[in-house]
C-alpha cells in the first residue's frame, strides 16, 4: 500500500470554528452595510411562517377555540409578525404594536404561535436599552397569558403552567439580550483600549524619532561645524602662503583634502541609518564604525593646529571612562575649539585642561585668548552649539559653564564637570 502523502499546509482543512467565525463576520459586515436588507429577509421569513400557520390550519392544533374565523386569524398573524421589521430601530413601539393582536388572539382562543415573536422583541429591548425598560416589557408580554387563563380557566392550563412558562421564556429572551450587550460592551472597551495603546505606541515612536533626529542633528553639527572651521582655517593659511611659500600652500591643500574626506566618511556613516529600503525591500547594513573617543583627541588637535590655532593641553589622571562619557568630553572639546576657530581671531591660542577622577568623574576646562566679545549671542541660543553641549552634559547629570573669562584676562572659557557614575 502506498504511503499517504501529507496534505500541504496551504490546503489543510479549515477548522469548523474558524469557518463559522469567518462566515459570522461576513454576515455581520453585510448587515452593518445593509441593515434594511437583513431586516426585510428576517421579517419576510416570520411573516411567511405565520401565514402558512394561519392559512394551513395548523393553528387549530393548539387553539382553545378552533372556530375562530380564518380571516381574523390571518389579520392577527400579520399583526404579530409584520412589526418584527422594526425590532432593532424601534423595539418598544414594535412590542406595543403587537400587543392588540396578542390580546385578541388570547381572548378569541386562537392562541397563535406567532405571538411568540414578542420574545424576539423583548430580546431587542434588553439588548440596547437600560434594564428599567424590561419591567413594562415583561408586563406587556405576560398580559396575553393572563387573559388566556382568565377566559378559559382550567382548559387552558393552570396559572403556573401558562404564566410561569411564559415568564421563563421572557426571562431567557431578556437574559440572552443582556448577555449579548455585556459582550458588546466588553468588546468595545477592549477595542477602545487597543486604539489608545496604538495611539500611545505611535506617540512613543514619534518621540523616539524626534529624539533620534535631535541626536543626528547634534552629531551633524559637530562634524560639519568643526571640519568646515578647520577647512576654512587651512584655506586662509594656504591663501597667504601661496605667494611666498608654494610648498606650504600645497601642504594646506593636502590637509584640506584629508579633512574633507574624513568629514564625508563620518557623515556617510551617520546618514546610513536614514537610508530607504533597496529594490529588494531590505535595509542595507550601514557601515559600522565606533564613535569618536578620547583616544582620537590627538587627531582632532592636529587638525585644529594645522588650521592655524595653537592648542596646549594638560591631562591629569587615567582616562577610564565609558564610551558615552568619552563622546561627551570629545564633542565638548570639539565644539569649544570650533567656536574659537570661528570667533577668536587669527592670533588666538587655546588651552585644554582635562582631569580624570575616580568613579568616572571628569573635569574639563577649555580657554582661549581671543576677545571675549567675539562670540556672538546667537551661538548660545541657536539650538545647536553650546545648547547641544549642555544637552550632552545633562545626560550624565553634569554641568557646563560657558562665558567670558574674568577681567583682566581676555578670551572665552568653557568648563565641563561630569560627576561620578551612580552605582547600579
Amino acid at each position: 500500500m502506498e504511503p499517504v502523502k501529507p496534505v500541504p499546509e496551504h490546503r489543510a482543512a479549515e477548522p469548523l470554528t474558524e469557518y463559522v467565525q469567518r462566515v459570522n463576520r461576513r454576515i455581520r459586515a453585510f448587515d452593518h452595510r445593509h441593515p434594511l436588507v437583513w431586516d426585510l429577509l428576517l421579517t419576510g421569513f416570520w411573516v411567511l411562517a405565520a401565514l402558512i400557520d394561519a392559512t394551513g390550519g395548523g393553528w387549530r392544533n393548539v387553539a382553545h377555540d378552533p372556530s375562530v374565523p380564518e380571516g381574523l386569524v390571518l389579520v392577527l398573524s400579520l399583526g404579530l409578525s409584520v412589526p418584527v421589521l422594526w425590532r432593532r430601530s424601534h423595539p418598544r413601539a414594535a412590542l406595543l404594536t403587537t400587543l392588540p393582536a396578542a390580546l385578541v388572539s388570547a381572548w378569541s382562543g386562537a392562541a397563535l404561535q406567532s405571538a411568540l415573536l414578542q420574545l424576539l422583541l423583548v430580546h431587542h429591548i434588553a439588548l440596547p436599552l437600560p434594564l428599567r425598560n424590561l419591567w413594562w416589557a415583561v408586563a406587556l408580554a405576560i398580559a396575553p397569558s393572563c387573559v388566556t387563563v382568565t377566559r378559559y380557566g382550567d382548559s387552558a392550563g393552570s396559572w403556573n403552567q401558562q404564566v410561569g412558562s411564559q415568564l421563563v421564556s421572557i426571562g431567557v429572551a431578556a437574559l440572552i439580550g443582556i448577555t449579548v450587550r455585556a459582550r458588546r460592551d466588553h468588546t468595545s472597551v477592549l477595542e477602545d483600549r487597543a486604539r489608545r495603546l496604538e495611539t500611545e505606541r505611535d506617540q512613543q515612536i514619534r518621540l523616539a524619532a524626534a529624539a533620534e533626529r535631535a541626536r543626528i542633528a547634534r552629531e551633524m553639527h559637530d562634524i560639519i561645524g568643526h571640519n568646515l572651521s578647520v577647512i576654512t582655517g587651512l584655506a586662509d593659511g594656504g591663501r597667504y602662503a601661496a605667494a611666498k611659500s608654494p610648498d606650504r600652500a600645497a601642504q594646506a591643500l593636502d590637509a584640506i583634502g584629508t579633512t574633507s574626506r574624513q568629514a564625508l566618511g563620518e557623515l556617510r556613516r551617520l546618514l546610513d541609518v536614514l537610508r530607504d529600503d533597496d529594490e529588494n525591500g531590505t535595509v542595507p547594513a550601514p557601515e559600522l564604525a565606533p564613535q569618536p573617543a578620547l583616544t582620537d583627541l590627538d587627531h582632532l588637535l592636529d587638525g585644529v593646529r594645522r588650521a592655524g590655532l595653537p592648542v596646549r593641553t594638560t591631562i591629569k589622571g587615567e582616562p577610564a571612562l565609558p564610551e558615552g562619557r568619552q563622546l561627551t568630553v570629545y564633542r565638548v572639546i570639539q565644539e569649544a575649539l570650533t567656536n574659537t576657530l570661528k570667533h577668536a581671531g587669527s592670533d588666538a591660542t587655546a588651552y585644554i585642561e582635562l582631569s580624570y577622577k575616580t568613579g568616572g568623574a571628569v573635569t574639563l576646562t577649555v580657554t582661549d585668548t581671543g576677545p571675549a566679545t567675539t562670540l556672538p549671542s546667537p551661538v548660545l541660543s541657536d539650538g545647536r552649539g553650546l545648547p547641544g553641549m549642555r544637552e550632552r552634559t545633562s545626560l550624565y547629570g553634569g554641568t557646563l559653564e560657558a562665558g567670558p573669562r574674568p577681567a583682566p584676562e581676555q578670551g572665552w572659557r568653557v568648563h565641563l564637570h561630569l560627576p561620578e557614575e551612580s552605582p547600579q
